[in-house]
């Protein structure tokens, strides 16, 4: 499901830097009181989660890089989609995604 909202150039950019890996951490601590900002960067934060994940798995022999190259490529691809639904000024929630980064209390 999307919502489209109105949105400011803030949000366009603080949005966008919320599926921006490790820079997720940016729009978290700097705009907490912000709706908009807080779900994308709620959801940005666990697929930075999840890539990390992806990466200690990687560590194993085998399987590990598989599983490490598929993470990484589906978190590229849902942080695409992410900034994409950022840019157009809507709240999508992502697959799976979503349910996960609404147990985060940011």
């Amino acid at each position: 499901m999307s919502e489209q909202n109105n949105v400011t150039k803030e949000q366009l950019a603080y949005g966008v830097l919320s599926y921006l890996s490790a820079l997720c951490l940016i729009p978290i601590l700097m705009k907490k009181d912000d709706e908009f900002i807080r779900f994308h960067a709620r959801q940005g934060l666990m697929l930075f989660i999840i890539e990390t994940a992806a990466m200690i798995v990687g560590i194993v022999p085998v399987l590990g890089g598989l599983v490490m190259t598929l993470g990484i490529l589906i978190c590229g691809l849902m942080s695409l989609a992410g900034i994409v639904q950022v840019l157009m000024g809507n709240k999508w929630n992502m697959p799976v995604i979503s349910e996960w980064s609404e147990k985060f209390k940011i």
